[in-house]
């Protein structure tokens, strides 16, 4: 038997964020924010009850449904307390129902999860590390359905019966004596990311239940894709694979999602750049701006699989030919795209929609289209000191036709924020804001692959993290999480992002001065996360014990305008000093209009609350349960005490798993 060592990557790359690569002198939205409230609040003391203030006085959404009759949906349910246990807990008269972890065969003749499996297993499996979603009804029925979740990433020491005994963290994985990796392994792991498509039904008895037939399929790290929009058949994308630069092989890193008026699912592909190597002595703006330093290492060592396999060998971008047709020096510039998929036609190749940009995608949020009207969505790139986008479509939408080239050809704009409480959208286009050639952009295709460098150009606002977005569909009010930022000195505080050293986050919303495609907003703080003391609602008011929360990052508005907020506190930081108090992570629902807050869910060890969708009738709610048992250190997983052991109990290797949830009494969820 080949020998297996212990491998780590870099602790960056390990823990999957991009670090820190915005160098430009534009402004942060903290230091505008703390300019707003100097202005606005009369109060003193520390910056929460500044900002407090700020918030009770200057909201300029408190009045918008004045005279409409209502405060707002209700939140009809107890608030639960915080937990640390391992396990999910529900408000009293729910119920939920744990299904389809990671390894769930989906065809008949396919094995079940095992530490054994092989890549061609996970091929036919429900992919690792579960996160946005939506629930697709199969002819409009709220029991049977396609769920469609992107899967962000993976912990291989989970993943294979090598690793067994080995001392490995989060992100360690066995590696071969030479430091090669194991090609079956590695496969395995392209496998384990990706889409899972996946044929539900309730029963009479209100439980879900996976039919395997051929609605069940897999987009993984392997499937191959087309480039479409601006940046398609560009010298940018041009590959050993794609001499044209027109296709390219699979999606990664695939956190939030979005759902197009025309009624497919969208994948994003948000921080994929610790996936590569590259040995050049110089790495140009495409890869530098967006992490990618010169190093012989990646998250995964993908590139060192033993073989050398071109699908492997494509993680190397070092140059190595006479041409980019003759290797993968281009690689990196074929994601970072939000990724289209039909659910229902398993025969579409998915498609990566380059005119949304490239960046670090956590999702795109569409604004409810309007007949005759551009489509436009907004997105955030998640990462340390970076911005917020929105798309608006060329044509406009008709339903009777529309379909994904609408997101080919149109404007992309960068969120500029002021410390007045207005914003701008800086159009990301060729001849405006600075984009020339005289300043280093010969095109629409080079703005778009260069999608930071040319918000660094316009002048766009540096954020907080920007994570998942929300439209209000009765009031055009968006919403957007910035989970935390630790690394924002004193100093460099703003209107938008108010505090330094970051480390709880918070939630902006903004309203178009006119429809969803205007170029200037007006905004505020909608939630300033933290403890009893530091945090704040709608109304200024200090959360209380059933709203304390930390590093909001999933959110989702249903159909009754119920807002949804779901928490990532850092497997690093969970249940210890400052974070203590917050238990594990999360959901909370927020009633919009008169700001109330309530904890509805808390999940179980060392895991991330993410992804949400419901069916149509609301009487059942999905969540997703993303790396339980990620704290486990490396001498307990070496010995087997695993940290968490959900979903399966006893002795169990933690897995992802979705939740099903609905009210005893057949009830609409919230209420």
């Amino acid at each position: 038997m080949t020998q297996q060592l212990p491998g780590t990557t870099d602790p960056v790359l390990a823990a999957g964020d991009e670090p820190q690569s915005n160098a430009s002198g534009n402004a942060y939205f903290g230091d505008i924010l703390e300019t707003r409230l100097s202005r606005r609040s009369l109060l003193r003391g520390s910056l929460a009850a500044a900002v407090a203030g700020a918030m009770a006085t200057s909201l300029p959404f408190g009045g918008a449904f004045a005279g409409q009759g209502g405060r707002g949906p209700s939140l009809g349910f107890a608030a639960i307390p915080t937990s640390s246990a391992d396990s999910v807990v529900v408000p009293e008269g729910y119920r939920v129902q744990a299904m389809i972890p990671w390894g769930t065969s989906l065809a008949e003749g396919t094995p079940d999860f095992a530490p054994d499996n092989g890549a061609d297993d996970q091929a036919q499996q429900v992919g690792s590390h579960h996160d946005g979603m939506h629930f697709f009804p199969l002819d409009g029925r709220s029991d049977e359905g396609l769920l469609v979740l992107n899967h962000e990433y993976i912990e291989p020491r989970f993943m294979h019966a090598a690793a067994a005994g080995l001392a490995l963290d989060s992100g360690g994985f066995p590696q071969l004596a030479d430091g090669s990796r194991d090609a079956d392994q590695v496969r395995r792991e392209l496998h384990a990311h990706g889409v899972s498509i996946v044929h539900l039904r309730r029963d009479d008895d209100g439980r879900w239940h996976l039919i395997k037939d051929a609605h069940n399929r897999r987009v993984t790290g392997l499937t191959p894709m087309r480039l479409a929009g601006p940046v398609a058949g560009s010298e940018h994308v041009i590959t050993r694979y794609s001499p044209d630069g027109r296709t390219t092989r699979g999606t990664l890193n695939n956190c939030a999602n979005g759902v197009t008026p025309w009624g497919t699912y969208m994948a994003s592909e948000e921080n994929w750049a610790g996936y590569f190597a590259n040995r050049a002595e110089t790495i140009d703006r495409r890869q530098a701006r967006y992490g990618i330093t010169r190093r012989d290492t990646s998250r995964y060592q993908w590139h060192k699989a033993a073989g050398g396999a071109d699908e492997f060998l494509r993680f190397d971008a070092t140059p190595r030919g006479g041409s980019a047709a003759e290797d993968y020096r281009n690689e990196p510039h074929t994601f970072g795209y939000m990724v289209e998929i039909d659910p229902f036609d398993a025969e579409a190749a998915p498609i990566k929609r380059t005119h949304l940009g490239r960046f670090a995608h956590e999702g795109v949020v569409f604004a409810p289209a309007v007949e005759g009207e551009p489509v436009v969505c907004y997105s955030g790139d998640d990462a340390r000191f970076e911005y917020i986008y929105k798309f608006v479509s060329a044509r406009p939408y008709r339903a009777a036709t529309a379909d994904g080239s609408l997101l080919d050809e149109g404007t992309l704009y960068a969120a500029k924020f002021h410390a007045d409480g207005s914003g701008e959208w800086l159009a990301l286009a060729p001849g405006e804001n600075g984009l020339t050639p005289e300043n280093g952009f010969a095109d629409l295709a080079d703005i778009l692959v260069n999608a930071r460098s040319a918000a660094d150009t316009a002048g766009a606002t540096k954020m907080d993290r920007p994570e998942w977005g929300a439209v209000d569909p009765a009031s055009g009010q968006v919403y957007f999480t910035l989970t935390n930022n630790t690394r924002r000195e004193p100093g460099q505080e703003g209107a938008a992002n108010p505090r330094a050293n970051n480390t709880f986050g918070h939630i902006i919303r903004w309203r178009e001065a006119g429809g969803q495609d205007a170029t200037r907003f007006q905004w505020d703080i909608f939630l300033l996360a933290g403890d009893r003391d530091s945090g704040r609602d709608a109304n200024g008011a200090p959360l209380d014990d059933d709203a304390i929360l930390a590093s909001p990052d999933g959110l989702w508005m249903d159909a009754e305008r119920r807002l949804w907020i779901q928490t990532d506190i850092s497997e690093s930081v969970m249940n210890d000093g400052i974070y203590e108090v917050f238990g594990n992570n999360q959901m909370l629902v927020a009633n919009p209009e008169s700001g109330e807050l309530k904890r509805f869910l808390t999940g179980p060890i060392g895991q991330e609350i993410t992804g949400v969708t419901m069916t149509p009738d609301r009487r059942t709610l999905f969540v997703n349960v993303q790396h339980p048992g990620a704290t486990t250190e490396a001498s307990a997983f070496a010995a087997g005490d695993y940290a968490s052991h959900w979903p399966d109990g006893g002795d169990a290797i933690p897995r992802s798993a979705t939740l099903a949830i609905s009210r005893e009494d057949g009830g609409i969820v919230g209420a």
